[in-house]
């Protein structure tokens, strides 16, 4: 059993409407922090955090974006990701906002965090963690890879999956080999997925819905999803696992 409660929360200036779920029991749990693509908290992703209470985590999915709102079109989204994009001290108080509510929940273990995050959210997570949060796992799905201060990777203590489709035409092969070379000269724990056939997006069903506007580049691929999804849990198990006395 799981159970999901919606939180407001202040942030930059704003309320916040996140959403937290918990596994059922009494002991503490390892905490995940989500953190939403550009169009917002919309149901899929709100979604998230309940499937992974069934797993035995708590989580928590932020909000970036305020009252927890879900933008349907791209002519509001961009400009709202690119306004975050060029403040990253802004961007990491958003994610660190979003960090300080699931380590209030009483049932989360915060020697046993980690942070998710998709589109724009992939990079809020990446700067949360160059900011020094003590994160043991930092995944970002499709996550905005031109938006970085890579002088701060060092800071980076946990271990780094990036999840990126081939044909991502916002994540190009020269975003990775920068972000490549930031992370081996920052010598941090890093591993980066390449998912054939893949566009931006891979991750969200929004896509396939005729009624909502995407830009080319942008869809759904089911098999990256699920292949992404299992990559994120296998290295769960191992930071986490390997915190066990």
């Amino acid at each position: 059993m799981v159970t999901t409660r919606d939180i407001e929360y202040g942030a930059d200036g704003m309320t916040m409407r996140g959403r937290l779920a918990v596994p059922d029991g009494d002991g503490r749990r390892p905490g995940v922090l989500i953190a939403h693509e550009g169009n917002g908290l919309d149901d899929h992703q709100r979604d998230r955090p309940e499937r992974l209470a069934e797993l035995g985590y708590v989580a928590f999915a932020l909000d970036y974006h305020g009252g927890g709102r879900a933008y349907t079109n791209p002519d509001e989204i961009i400009p709202r990701v690119q306004e975050l994009g060029a403040d990253l001290d802004r961007v990491r108080a958003l994610g660190q906002a979003g960090l300080d509510q699931l380590t209030a929940e009483p049932r989360t273990d915060t020697s046993k965090l980690a942070a998710i995050g998709y589109c724009f959210g992939g990079t809020m997570v990446l700067e949360l963690a160059r900011a020094g949060a003590d994160l043991k796992a930092v995944v970002g799905f499709h996550p905005g890879l031109a938006w970085s201060r890579p002088e701060d990777s060092p800071n980076i203590t946990g271990s780094v999956l990036v999840c990126v489709g081939s044909e991502d035409p916002l994540v190009t092969p020269e975003h990775r080999a920068a972000f490549e070379a930031d992370m081996r000269a920052a010598g941090v724990d890093w591993r980066l997925n390449l998912y054939g056939g893949a566009e931006h997006s891979f991750t969200h069903p929004r896509t396939l819905d005729p009624a909502t506007p995407v830009l080319p580049g942008i869809r759904y691929h089911e098999p990256s999803d699920h292949r992404s999804w299992r990559a994120m849990l296998d290295l769960f198990d191992e930071v986490f696992a390997a915190q066990n006395p």
